[in-house]
């Protein structure tokens, strides 16, 4: 699986002019199942996750998880993370999962954060999304299984 995590202030997400998701202080996380991928990659991806050491302490250095600085997690599936750049001027996407397979997977993961311990919101799996959000840091950090 592959996620890339921005820190944000707020995030938030609409489809067809209703918020349907939306985080405080936290992460928005942006994720893609890729062909091949199970539950184990959810699993390994939403633990690491939560544990990731990227919001400040009191002295101002990343040292706090998410769930240590009692933040929240918008999670948002993005399958254009899986694409292929290589050759010509279109990205080739055929390397996420199948759409069945990468909307189980999704919310799987979705569940698998929540179960961490971690406040999850959504957009909608397929949908024409609008995402809004104010980055924080800005942190921004690319994960792959």
């Amino acid at each position: 699986m592959r996620a890339l995590l921005q820190r944000v202030a707020h995030a938030s997400v609409t489809v067809e002019s209703e918020v349907i998701g939306r985080t405080g202080p936290g992460l928005l996380i942006l994720v893609c199942a890729m062909q091949g991928d199970g539950e184990a990659q959810a699993d390994q991806l939403a633990a690491k996750i939560a544990k990731l050491r990227i919001f400040p302490d009191e002295a101002g250095k990343m040292n706090l998880s998410v769930k240590d600085m009692g933040g929240g997690a918008l999670v948002v599936s993005q399958f254009t993370l899986a694409a292929d750049t290589s050759r010509g001027n279109r990205p080739g996407f055929s390397t996420a999962a199948a759409p069945e397979e990468g909307k189980r997977l999704y919310e799987y993961f979705a569940a698998r954060l929540a179960g961490e311990g971690v406040p999850v919101e959504t957009g909608r799996f397929g949908a024409e999304m609008k995402v809004e959000l104010l980055n924080d840091g800005p942190v921004t950090i690319w994960m792959e299984t």
